[in-house]
């Protein structure tokens, strides 16, 4: 979805108009790394369960327990928002570009 919006928001080659939505774009680009670092932060407390390393942990096994349940929150509650994130930017909006200082 980023690559997709990446080129609707470059589709008129006009940098003003691209740029207009740079704040979502970088939160939703953001989160898309987020996803990742989580993703490879549950899979390590996966393995280590499968390997039966999940009481080894110096910290204990909450400690495990935990990166699995802030990826779990990750996923749940901040992923979604990239979809509303993209959708600015794809639609190319230019409310707050068009918004003059002089105006406020």
């Amino acid at each position: 979805k980023v690559g997709a919006t990446t080129k609707a928001a470059w589709s008129t080659g006009v940098p003003e108009e691209a740029l207009a939505n740079a704040t979502p774009y970088l939160q939703a680009f953001g989160h898309t790394v987020l996803a990742w670092i989580w993703l490879e932060l549950a899979l390590a407390a996966k393995a280590a369960q499968a390997q039966g390393q999940w009481d080894k942990s110096p910290l204990g096994d909450g400690f495990l327990k935990g990166k699995l349940a802030c990826a779990d929150y990750f996923y749940h509650f901040e992923l979604p928002k990239i979809d509303a994130w993209l959708g600015v930017v794809a639609k190319r909006d230019l409310t707050c570009a068009q918004a003059q200082a002089d105006w406020f």
